[in-house]
């Protein structure tokens, strides 16, 4: 008689799962009908026909190769079960009809026409549920499917509306970012540290700008025998980069003067260099942005230094220093005049 056990798999997967879906019931008969007929088999007189099936891959080949896997672990678990061996099987792999394998054997048995139509029709019934069921998980293949083809179609037009959208919107905001001429300009981390800063920025065009910062401060204590004082100038020329015009490069130029006497020992004199700045803009609002910049480049201090006995200060000779690395950093408030 032909009987025939199959074995179902998770769609697009090659794990067999014996708990799963009736296979630990089929993989019992099977089994047992190995074991009824171990003798046979192991001579080469009973071969086991072993046919996988795949076809929820996206092309032949995928499936052909899953098919193949699918057959040699149910091959596999027979192995060890039943203690047969590889050559007591004939596989084909097929990319059609489902996710499953099937296992036939021919067992040679003697009864009464009547037990052979019995076994015909049992065969039969069994061949048509496989069918059955082949059928229903390849309409719930397709389903899957189309409902992953609409998902992405809907994703698809919800991207181009979104695209659509950004590219009406990039004239106004850039517009917003770079059509004023003139702004006021406050250093915050100058005025952290209790030191006035004041600048303009005069925007020639959406890509130029000049800028100019001043800061200014004068403090004493301890009945003006400590001091801080110090007032710089740093103009500045800036070119805007990017599609909104907000990171710039530029190149600066600071002078000022210093009186520091924090010690026993003071320093006044003169300071003067220059280097490249870079920098990014935040906007905040129509008229309101952030400025982060920070500059590198070379500065000369020509100081003298002094103490200050009973009032009077007393000179204690000249130096001069030279400095190369960060000359300047600010978290600047820019405020849009016009």
């Amino acid at each position: 008689a032909d009987t025939t056990y199959t074995f179902r798999f998770v769609p697009q997967k090659d794990m067999f799962y014996v708990p799963w879906n009736g296979n630990d019931t089929e993989l019992a008969r099977l089994l047992e009908c190995i074991e009824n007929n171990k003798t046979t088999i192991l001579d080469g007189k009973l071969p086991l026909l072993v046919d996988g099936y795949c076809n929820s891959l996206g092309s032949e080949a995928e499936n052909l190769a899953t098919a193949k896997i699918r057959a040699n672990r149910v091959k596999s678990e027979l192995i060890i079960r039943a203690e047969i061996k590889e050559e007591n099987f004939i596989t084909r792999n097929h990319a059609t009809e489902g996710d499953f394998v099937t296992v036939r054997l021919t067992v040679p048995v003697k009864g009464t026409a009547a037990t052979d139509a019995e076994a015909r029709r049992k065969a039969e019934t069994e061949r048509l549920e496989a069918e059955k069921r082949a059928e229903q998980e390849r309409l719930a293949e397709e389903q899957r499917k189309a409902e992953e083809a609409r998902l992405a179609a809907e994703k698809a037009e919800a991207e181009k509306a979104a695209q659509q959208n950004t590219l009406a919107d990039t004239p106004s905001e850039t517009k917003i970012t770079t059509d004023y001429h003139l702004s006021l300009r406050a250093n915050l981390l100058r005025w952290a540290t209790l030191t006035p800063d004041l600048g303009v920025e005069w925007r020639i065009c959406p890509s130029w700008g000049i800028a100019v910062n001043g800061s200014w401060t004068s403090w004493t204590w301890s009945d003006k025998d400590h001091r801080y004082a110090l007032w710089e100038v740093a103009p500045e020329v800036r070119y805007y980069m990017g599609e909104k015009k907000a990171w710039y490069l530029g190149a600066m130029f600071k002078a000022g003067q210093f009186n520091y006497k924090l010690s026993e020992t003071g320093k006044q004199g003169d300071l003067m260099g220059g280097g490249i700045t870079a920098g990014y803009q935040l906007r905040l609002n129509k008229a309101l942005a952030l400025d982060f910049n920070l500059g590198l480049g070379y500065l000369n201090a020509d100081f003298e230094k002094y103490e200050v006995i009973d009032g009077v200060r007393v000179r204690r000779g000249n130096e001069t220093k030279d400095w190369c690395g960060p000359i300047n950093a600010g978290v600047t408030l820019v405020w849009k005049l016009f």
